[in-house]
């Protein structure tokens, strides 16, 4: 088992965006709002209001290209 394990950076990359994207949505869910409306809203708009302030989450999505959270989401989708 000394065999080194490597990763692109691309696979972290896409690691990062699935845990922020299941955070935000427990986080929304936490504000009593429907996440799958709220993050559709934001994908499809790129109107970062539809996603609530609370615990940071409106920072935290922004920071990644929509194109790139839209990518990871249909890959997570269709595994």
């Amino acid at each position: 088992m000394d065999e080194t394990k490597t990763y692109s950076t691309n696979d972290i990359e896409n690691a990062e965006v699935a845990m922020m994207i299941k955070e935000i949505a427990e986080n929304i869910k936490e504000k009593g709002y429907n996440p799958i409306n709220q993050i559709v809203g934001y994908l499809v708009s790129d109107d970062p209001g539809y996603i609530s302030s609370y615990k940071g989450s409106r920072k935290k999505i922004v920071k990644y290209d929509r194109t790139k959270i839209i990518e990871v989401l249909v890959k997570e989708f269709i595994k």
